[in-house]
């Protein structure tokens, strides 16, 4: 089942980010501080998962993908 991005941000993690937050900000600007640190949660986990690729192989992947 793949949840959306906003689905695995909880209260905890907006209180959180919130106190980081200057006085005063945009709703924009706070949702984009929550995709960013959500962001790097998943490829933080992914990467405890050993879900990555190298380097080297990235440099394959895209040579493909732009031959």
């Amino acid at each position: 089942m793949h949840l959306n991005l906003l689905d695995m941000i909880t209260k905890v993690m907006v209180n959180d980010q919130i106190k980081e937050m200057p006085d005063e900000f945009t709703l924009d600007e706070l949702i984009e501080r929550l995709l960013i640190v959500e962001k790097i949660n998943q490829g933080l986990t992914e990467l405890e998962q050993g879900k990555i690729i190298t380097e080297d192989e990235l440099d394959q992947r895209m040579t493909k993908w732009f031959a």
